[in-house]
C-alpha cells in the first residue's frame, strides 16, 4: 500500500500518459497526466498474485464456472453497501461504457432519446450519439459550489420521444454523492416520464468524509421494474484494463432483454478481469481501498487548499470519485487562456470542461489518484501559472 512510490508508466502503452503528447500538446518528458481516470497505483496485492498464478499455470482458456465471482460481487455489495442481490441478477459487460451502450441498444431504438444530467461523464453522450439515439442533456444547478438536481425545469425539457435516463451515482466530473431524497426524486420523475433509468455507480467505493452512497435500488425499491445498476471494480482497485463490469438487474423481465442482447453480440467474459474482479472483491481488497480512500482524501485537501488560493479559481467539493471539477470562470478569462495557461504554462493535461456538456465550458477536470508529490508539484505549477492573478 505504498501510494507514494512513483511508477514509470510512459511508454506502457498508458492512454493517460502516452496519449497527452499528441491529445493536449503536454510534452511527455515533462509534463503531469491528470486527466483520464484511471490511477498511478498498482492494485493490491490479492490482485497482482490472481494474476500471477493464472501466469504460472500458463493456459488461457475460455472462462466457466462464475459461481465465485458472482459470489466475491454479493459479499462486497452486503458488506460495503448493505445491498443483498441474487447471483442471477448479475450480468457481466466489457466494462461500464459498455455496459451503458448494451442498455441504451436493449431499451431504446434509434431517434429516440436518452436523457443524463449535464454536465456529466463524456462517454455516456458518446455512446448514445453513437449508437444513432438524441442525446437530451438536462442542465443541473450550480448553487453555492455545489450541483443539484432541478426536477421543476427538467419536467418541461422530456417529451414522449425520451426512453431513458442514464445517472451518473457518485457524480463524474462534480463530485456529488446524491441524497437518498435526490434518489428518490430521480425515480418518481423517471416514473412521471415512463423512463427507463440506469443507474452508473463505478465510484460508489470512494466516497470522503461523511458523505453516503446509497445504491438506487435501496433507496427506490419500489421502481424495480425500471431500474439498472451498473457497478464494477476497475475504478475502485485500478484494473480498468480488464475491461470487466457488473450489470445487476433485480428484475428478471428487463434483465432478460439485457441478457438477449449481450448474447446476440457474442459477449462473454474476459477471464482476466473476472478473475482480478473476484480477489479484489475479499477482505484484503476491503482493506486496501480504506487505505486508498484515507489517501485519496489527503490529496484531495492538498489539491484544494492549493487551487482554491488561486484568485478567481474554485475546485468544487469533491465527496466522492478522485476527479477535481474546478471552475475558472472568476478568472475572467476565456476557456481558451486558462486551457493555454494550464497546457502550455504549467504542463499539465486535464479534461476540458466543455466535453463534459452543458455546463462544463469554464471547468477543467483533474485526476487526483496520483502519489502526493506529483499532486504537489502540480499546485505548484499552477500557482505559477496563474501567478499573475496573485
Amino acid at each position: 500500500m505504498n501510494f507514494d512510490e512513483i511508477i514509470e508508466r510512459r511508454g506502457t502503452h498508458s492512454a493517460k500518459w502516452d496519449m497527452m503528447d499528441k491529445l493536449y500538446n503536454v510534452p511527455a518528458d515533462t509534463g503531469i497526466s491528470m486527466w483520464v481516470a484511471d490511477m498511478d497505483f498498482r492494485p493490491p496485492a490479492c490482485v497482482q498474485n490472481a494474476l500471477k498464478d493464472m501466469l504460472d499455470h500458463g493456459v488461457y482458456g475460455y472462462f466457466g464456472d462464475d459461481r465465485a465471482y458472482k459470489e466475491a460481487i454479493r459479499w462486497w455489495m452486503a458488506n460495503r453497501h448493505g445491498w443483498e442481490i441474487e447471483g442471477d441478477a448479475i450480468l457481466t459487460a466489457h466494462g461500464l461504457v459498455n455496459g451503458t451502450a448494451l442498455c441504451v441498444q436493449t431499451f431504446t431504438q434509434p431517434g429516440e432519446g436518452v436523457a443524463v444530467m449535464a454536465p456529466v461523464y463524456h462517454a455516456f453522450g458518446k455512446v448514445v450519439k453513437g449508437s444513432g439515439r438524441r442525446l437530451v442533456e438536462l442542465p443541473l444547478k450550480l448553487e453555492a459550489g455545489r450541483l443539484e438536481m432541478d426536477f421543476a425545469a427538467w419536467d418541461a425539457m422530456i417529451d414522449p420521444g425520451t426512453k431513458m435516463l442514464i445517472l451518473c451515482s457518485p457524480h463524474n466530473p462534480g463530485g456529488r454523492v446524491w441524497t437518498v431524497e435526490e434518489l428518490r426524486g430521480v425515480a418518481e420523475f423517471c416514473k412521471r416520464h415512463d423512463l427507463i433509468l440506469v443507474s452508473d455507480e463505478i465510484h460508489h467505493d470512494l466516497v470522503f468524509g461523511g458523505a453516503q452512497h446509497t445504491v438506487m435500488t435501496k433507496a427506490a425499491p419500489e421502481a424495480l421494474d425500471r431500474t439498472i445498476v451498473m457497478t464494477a471494480t476497475t475504478k475502485t482497485f485500478n484494473i480498468a484494463g480488464g475491461h470487466t463490469g457488473n450489470i445487476i438487474i433485480p428484475d428478471p423481465a428487463l434483465r432478460k432483454r439485457v441478457a438477449d442482447t449481450l448474447w446476440g453480440l457474442g459477449i462473454s467474459g474476459n477471464s482476466f478481469g473476472l478473475v482480478m474482479a473476484t480477489a479484489a472483491y475479499s477482505p484484503e481488497g476491503a482493506e486496501w481501498v480504506d487505505a486508498l480512500v484515507a489517501y485519496l482524501d489527503g490529496n484531495r485537501k492538498l489539491f484544494d487548499e492549493g487551487v482554491n488560493a488561486i484568485p478567481g479559481v474554485k475546485s468544487m467539493p469533491l465527496e466522492a470519485t478522485y476527479l477535481a471539477w474546478v471552475d475558472f470562470s472568476g478568472t475572467g478569462m476565456a476557456p481558451e487562456e486558462f486551457i493555454r495557461r494550464v497546457e502550455q504554462e504549467a504542463g499539465i493535461a486535464a479534461n476540458h470542461g466543455a466535453t463534459f456538456g452543458a455546463g462544463g465550458e469554464s471547468f477543467l477536470r483533474f485526476n487526483l489518484a496520483t502519489p502526493r508529490a506529483r499532486v504537489a508539484e502540480a499546485v505548484a505549477r499552477l500557482q505559477k501559472a496563474f501567478g499573475d492573478l496573485q
